[in-house]
């Protein structure tokens, strides 16, 4: 019985908290624009990407 003297108002404190912040991320515009960031995995930016670096020549010695 005890137990749920600590544990009730822990609960009730993570809820409010989680609550704050699903309100918070509502009001900052986290959940505006679903369909564009899912269809954005769709294209390719490998024009916008700059050129690969060179690769320096390897050099194989032989073994004697």
């Amino acid at each position: 019985m005890n137990g749920l003297l600590l544990l009730i108002p822990v609960a009730l404190a993570l809820g409010l908290g989680g609550l704050a912040t699903f309100l918070w991320a509502l009001g900052a515009g986290q959940f505006d624009d679903l369909e564009g960031e899912a269809g954005r995995i769709l294209f390719d930016d490998d024009e916008d990407a700059p050129p690969p670096a060179p690769t320096p020549p390897t050099h194989s010695r032989r073994a004697s």
